[in-house]
Parts: C-alpha cells; sequence; structure tokens
C-alpha cells in the first residue's frame, strides 16, 4: 500500500491509496455521520439526504447527473450506516477531475428541489417496505432495537414511513449544514491516483467547506432484552447477540477470529453442527459487527418453526463449547480466513478507497496491512477461549425473532430460559 494523508486548512483529510498498475480510480467523500447521530424526529434523515444528493444541485439536473459521469463510463453512487454516510464514484483515471467536481457539487449545491423531494420520499418509502418484506434483514434491525432500545443506535437506517413523510426540504438542508462539517470528512481515493493532484481538487472544490467540528453522539449502552415478531413466513428467522468489543478494544481482532471459528465458513462450528449434522438450517452463521463505542456478535439462522425448539439449544451449546475447547487448528483455520479475504480485498480499488477512509474516521490513521495481520496473527485458541468468557458475562443478550415461531416441542423458547444458558 502506497497511503498519502494531508489534511486540509479547514479540516477535510485527503487520503490516497496508489494502484499504479490500474487504469481507473475510485474516489469518494466519507463523512462522519450516519444514523445514529439522528434524533428521534430526524429518523432516517441520514439515508433521505444520501437519496437526495443525486436529485440536483444549482448546476446540474437529477438526469445531468446521470448521465455527465456515465458519458464517460463511471458510477456514482452512496450509501448510508449508523455512523457514516459515503458518496463514491469509479472512473477511468483521466476523469477523477470529473469526479471530485461531481461528489463537490452534490455534497455542497444540492437544491433539494421539492418535486424531487416528493418523488424520492415515495422511492425511500419504498425501500423500506421492502425492508419489511426481507425478513432476515428485519431481524437485525430488531435485534439492535432489543440491544439498544431508546437509543439511536438501536433505530434502523432507513427511518419509519411517518419520519420519512414529514420531512421537508428545510429539514434536510439543516441537518446538512449541521452535520456535513470539513473536520468530520475524508476524501479518500485508491488505484490510478496522484496524490498531490488529488489534493489540488480537494482545495479547489472543498476548500470551502465549513470547518466547524460535528459534535459527537451520544454514548450507546448495552441493554439486551427481545424483540419477536410473529408473522406468516415458511421460515422462522432468529438472532442473538452480546455486546462485542468497539473498534479501538483490544479485543477487536479476537472478536473477529472467534466469528470465524463460531460461524464464518463451511468448515465452521455451526455451519458443521446446524447445516451438516442435523440439517436444521439452511444459512447459519456468526458475526461481529464494531461500533465507535460498542459491538455486537453473536449468531443467526433460519429455520424451520418445527425446528426452533432442537436449534436454539444447539446454537447456545456451540458458542459455550468454544469456550471450554477451541482448538489451534480450527482457529489457525480462522485465521488463515481473515488474512486471506483482506489480501484479496486489496486487489479492488473499491475495497480500499473504502478501508483508507473508515479506517481513518475511526483511528485517526490508516492500519497498515502488515500491524494488521500480524494482530490477527497474534490471536490464539487461549484468547478464544478467554473471549467466549467475556462474552458471557453480558448481563442480559439480546434476541430477535421474524416468523412463525411456534412449532413442533414448543417452538422458540421463552427469552429468560435462553438467557439462562448462558449464565
Amino acid at each position: 500500500m502506497a497511503v498519502e494523508v494531508t489534511k486540509l486548512e479547514n479540516g477535510l483529510t485527503v487520503v490516497t491509496d496508489t494502484m499504479p498498475h490500474l487504469e481507473t480510480t475510485s474516489v469518494g467523500v466519507w463523512v462522519n455521520t450516519g444514523a445514529r447521530n439522528e434524533g428521534p424526529h430526524q429518523h432516517g434523515v441520514s439515508h433521505l439526504l444520501e437519496h437526495m444528493a443525486f436529485k440536483g444541485t444549482q448546476r446540474r439536473s437529477a438526469r445531468a447527473i446521470a448521465e455527465e459521469i456515465e458519458t464517460v463510463g463511471g458510477h456514482l453512487n452512496a450509501h448510508t450506516t449508523h455512523e457514516a454516510t459515503a458518496y463514491y464514484a469509479r472512473v477511468l483515471k483521466n476523469d477523477v477531475p470529473l469526479a471530485v467536481d461531481m461528489l463537490a457539487d452534490i455534497l455542497q449545491h444540492s437544491v433539494f428541489e421539492r418535486e424531487e423531494l416528493e418523488r424520492e420520499r415515495g422511492v425511500v418509502i419504498q425501500e423500506i417496505g421492502q425492508s419489511l418484506d426481507t425478513p432476515d434483514d428485519l431481524v437485525f434491525d430488531h435485534l439492535l432495537e432489543a440491544a439498544y432500545p431508546g437509543q439511536a443506535l438501536g433505530r434502523s437506517i432507513l427511518g419509519t414511513v411517518d419520519t420519512v413523510t414529514n420531512f421537508d426540504r428545510e429539514a434536510l438542508k439543516d441537518y446538512m449544514a449541521e452535520r456535513y462539517q470539513a473536520p468530520g470528512m475524508v476524501l479518500a481515493a485508491a488505484g490510478a491516483v496522484d496524490h498531490a493532484a488529488l489534493v489540488g481538487l480537494a482545495n479547489e472544490r472543498f476548500g470551502a467547506e465549513p470547518s466547524r467540528r460535528n459534535t459527537g453522539v451520544e454514548p450507546a449502552t448495552f441493554r439486551g432484552g427481545e424483540r419477536r415478531e410473529t408473522r406468516d413466513l415458511e421460515q422462522a428467522h432468529v438472532a442473538l447477540a452480546f455486546e462485542g468489543p468497539a473498534y479501538g478494544d483490544p479485543d477487536y481482532y479476537t472478536a473477529q477470529v472467534f466469528a470465524n471459528v463460531l460461524g464464518g465458513g463451511m468448515s465452521s462450528r455451526l455451519f458443521q453442527e446446524v447445516r451438516e449434522k442435523r440439517g436444521l438450517a439452511y444459512s447459519v452463521f456468526a458475526y461481529s459487527w464494531s461500533f465507535v463505542d460498542t459491538g455486537l456478535i453473536g449468531v443467526y439462522a433460519g429455520t424451520a418453526p418445527d425446528d426452533l425448539a432442537e436449534l436454539m439449544p444447539v446454537l447456545s451449546g456451540e458458542i459455550g463449547r468454544l469456550g471450554e475447547d477451541a482448538s489451534e487448528e480450527e482457529t489457525n483455520r480462522a485465521k488463515a480466513q481473515m488474512k486471506a479475504g483482506l489480501l484479496m480485498n486489496l486487489e479492488s480499488s473499491s475495497s480500499r478507497a473504502e478501508q483508507i477512509a473508515r479506517q481513518y474516521a475511526v483511528h485517526g490513521r490508516v492500519l497498515p496491512v502488515d500491524e494488521v495481520i500480524g494482530k490477527v496473527d497474534q490471536v490464539d485458541a487461549a484468547a478464544v477461549r478467554r473471549f467466549v468468557s467475556r462474552l458471557l458475562k453480558t448481563p442480559a443478550p439480546a434476541l430477535a425473532a421474524v416468523g412463525p415461531l411456534t412449532g413442533k416441542d414448543g417452538g422458540l423458547e421463552s427469552y429468560d430460559r435462553i438467557a439462562a444458558r448462558f449464565n
């Protein structure tokens, strides 16, 4: 990696990772603002704002934005998470000035025309409806709600039909003026990019960006509990979580290895026990999500309602057993998967741009690949076993379930019975 970093006078950071063998560049702006920066009355505004940024500026109509980038064979996109909003493009190397100009235009000169807002509001409401019809996604929204009740981190990224319906253009303009500040923005590029040239473009196009620093987010507190939604579906979708490590936690990499050993591939314990041996689920996996001040780590499975009664003790049992007999062989296999995935991602300019932007936003620096691999290598089976004991100290796990929750032998157990398995 040939990473260079420059901070402009107004606080915006330019980070590049040059890949000289490429003919294309991935470039974007990552804003340190997402769904957990919203108050209850603002629920979903970050995501709607991301949509509206492509719907016309003082210089370009919505159609002109699409046509201009596609005329040079590029593409422009965006996404919103709980802690960030990203706007990015991939273009041929000679078209980087155009991409930066367009990114600056949509982030500084969007007009939020009322007609466009009404149309896009309808699109976002359709997206909310689609998410409600996707139970294996919806169950994770419910899981966050159970883990962080009454908190911004416990609310969905998309918002609700009611909140999205009530946003007007002034709400979007005010939120952008409040949250889109240069010190909380990273202009990142990877691929065929010249750092000095990109810094020059950044000064030209983003030099006037406000330099006031964003206010932070309220700290999240993992509380645990459950959220069940009975639906007439073919499968029941169940997600269980404990409080996991934040990005800066010393156990961050241990948590990643733990999740891979438990349910990260076909050789993982969950895949072998739940799918291969017992045939209880088609989809079963473990996950580890980190945020700036907290995290979630746990398991997901989709199963027939008649298999729920057998499934939950198996999921619980595999987590507990990993704390007793995690082996060096399976730990090394999980680490190899992680390191291979990391190195494979380095072959993609889009992945590299995303990675350097996220790392700078979280850590204030880009982590060298050798450093990351070294931290993964430091995790051994003893560390995985110790980490399980840390997880089981979570006073109350979070549980979410969507679908037909009753079946043979009683279906999904009570929350208290499931939680008691970890005490």
